[in-house]
């Protein structure tokens, strides 16, 4: 495969994988707690381009999506007057018993169990301090402070577990707003944060931004394809030609 050729595919691959990336940005942007993924670009350098005795024009550098990133900025902040949903301000994460352990959100939209326990919108129990789920103690109000301690009847039920971590990259999306750790990755309890009730965070990501880079990106991959083509017609153009002159 020709130069022209390789660098076109590859570049189409890296504009597939931006646009899936884009297309799920967007279709996340009414999603409460919503953290938006980024890419970070890099090049490849073939052997040959390290090689100072490598024939002329084996060498390449193509270009790769070396990573994707979660963009864990602050979403904007909106007022629901829902007693039970909460947002942080600040860094931090509500922590969450999911299926298999502990998961991380800054999804608050959250409501009571017909047993009375506190969960998100799939069911999953919200941590208190400690890890025993919040258990509401009767039907009245429940009133949470900025440091997360819960309060029903005059009475404290607890505090909740809002974490942070050293490293947010260390963090992997699990879908549906959760987040899991990776190895290594160890929660403490966040600083930085104050919990707002009452409130929702929407997603971080800008529809018009990222419609505007969905656009520019698909563009770019017209060009791309349009160069495979275009590589693809020079290469038939020239076996015909060293066939015509072989003859």
């Amino acid at each position: 495969m020709d130069a022209l050729t390789t660098a076109a595919a590859t570049g189409l691959r890296a504009k597939m994988e931006s646009l899936e990336m884009l297309a799920n940005n967007l279709a996340n942007a009414d999603t409460t707690g919503y953290k938006i993924d980024r890419e970070f670009y890099s090049l490849y350098v073939s052997p040959e381009a390290q090689d100072p005795l490598a024939p002329a024009g084996s060498a390449s550098t193509l270009p790769v999506i070396d990573r994707q990133w979660t963009d864990f900025s602050a979403g904007t902040m909106r007022t629901t007057a829902n007693p039970l949903d909460l947002a942080i301000t600040g860094r931090g994460f509500f922590a969450v018993n999911g299926p298999t352990g502990p998961l991380y959100t800054r999804n608050g939209n959250f409501k009571l169990s017909p047993a009375g326990i506190l969960t998100t919108s799939e069911g999953h129990p919200v941590r208190m301090v400690g890890g025993a789920p919040l258990q509401a103690s009767s039907s009245s109000p429940l009133k949470i402070s900025v440091d997360g301690t819960v309060s029903q009847d005059a009475g404290a039920l607890g505090q909740l577990e809002i974490v942070d971590f050293k490293d947010q990259s260390m963090l992997t999306k699990q879908g549906a707003g959760y987040f899991n750790t990776s190895a290594g990755a160890v929660p403490a309890a966040a600083t930085d944060s104050e919990v707002r009730q009452g409130r929702l965070e929407g997603s971080n990501g800008a529809s018009a931004e990222e419609a505007v880079r969905l656009v520019n990106v698909m563009r770019q991959f017209e060009m791309l394809q349009k160069a495979l083509v275009l590589g693809g017609e020079m290469n038939r153009k020239a076996v015909e030609e060293v066939a015509r002159v072989g003859s």
